[in-house]
């Protein structure tokens, strides 16, 4: 499991201009969900991200409105074919422009937006690390001596420091992601955790600390190969699955496997291949939850099984289906 702290910058991003987008939120939050992630979080910045949200927004839709198409056109143009396409084009971009604003205002308002959803689920699942007064007046001090994070006009990156440093565990590693560069980054080496910092963390007497400055690099560097939030899910729920140490979790694996429609080649060989070699799956073999959905994402699949592996799949799961359909064309007639 991987333990991770975003600052308020990150999550305010995804309300303006990113070359992050939601998807990547999305794959966060699956990762939250199947505790692949322990997400901290503190009262400070679920306030800073309150605060900032609405100027944020209103920022972006300042720029957004701020883009202009030509509405005007040289009288030579009008000779042309590709004149009337252009002007049919700018029509219909200014009604989905005008419907988009209008759909949008209203999830601003209601604070349905994607990203609300998405980060408002990310705030409910993380741990909170409790805000009191030592750690304010920690954080003051830091910032009247001079030391980052902070500065005399704001104290809420200092009380986060405080915070991290204060509760996090000293045996786990902290993967931590921030756009603010100028209270953390190293002056000499873009990417890395300022000097100063990483000293007095390491001082602390904590494990190692992992410095990002975007979410998609921690994903991407964590979870290479997964492109899409859909194709994270369904990893994490095989291995899930493939994992089970119980019966109930091996339940509990399956009702969120059952949700998937799609499963490649190689996914359903990982699947057969936990069912025919985790004793917490094949013990209960017959329970209708298990072999319903194991029959049901075999079916016309074989053919992506060597016959070694079919093989133990049917003497496990299908034998007794068999074993039934003898016994019922054995039955007398009256």
């Amino acid at each position: 499991m991987k333990h991770l702290f975003i600052d308020t910058n990150i999550y305010l991003t995804f309300y303006h201009f990113s070359s992050d987008d939601l998807e990547e939120l999305k794959k966060l939050l699956v990762a939250v969900d199947n505790r692949k992630i322990k997400l901290y979080i503190t009262k400070q910045v679920i306030n800073e991200f309150r605060r900032n949200r609405e100027a944020k927004i209103a920022d972006a839709l300042k720029i957004f409105n701020s883009q202009k198409l030509p509405d005007q056109f040289p009288q030579i143009c009008k000779a042309y074919a590709e004149y009337n396409t252009l002007r049919e084009l700018l029509r219909l971009f200014s009604n989905a422009r005008t419907q988009l604003l209008d759909a949008l205002k209203s999830d601003i308002d209601s604070n349905e937006c994607g990203a609300d959803i998405i980060i408002n689920g990310l705030f409910d699942k993380a741990n909170l690390l409790e805000l009191g007064d030592d750690a304010i007046e920690a954080a003051k001090n830091r910032v009247s001596l001079g030391n980052p994070p902070g500065s005399n006009s704001s104290y809420g990156d200092a009380i986060n420091w405080e915070l991290l440093l204060k509760y996090f565990p000293d045996d786990k590693e902290l993967y931590f992601i921030t756009e603010d560069i100028k209270d953390y980054s190293s002056k000499i080496e873009k990417g890395r955790l300022s000097e100063f910092l990483s000293i007095e963390w390491q001082e602390k007497g904590k494990s190692t600390l992992h410095y990002y400055t975007k979410l998609s690099d921690f994903l991407h560097n964590e979870f290479p190969n997964i492109d899409l939030a859909s194709e994270l899910e369904k990893e994490l729920a095989i291995n899930s699955f493939a994992n089970s140490s119980s019966f109930s979790s091996t339940k509990s694996a399956i009702r969120k496997l059952a949700k998937i429609t799609d499963f490649s080649d190689s996914a359903i060989i990982e699947i057969i291949e936990a069912a025919t070699t985790n004793n917490q799956i094949y013990w209960i073999h017959s329970d209708s939850i298990v072999k319903n959905f194991l029959l049901g994402i075999i079916k016309g699949r074989e053919d992506a099984l060597d016959s070694n592996l079919l093989e133990e799949f049917n003497r496990i799961y299908r034998e007794d289906v068999e074993a039934d359909s003898t016994e019922e064309e054995d039955l007398p007639f009256d």
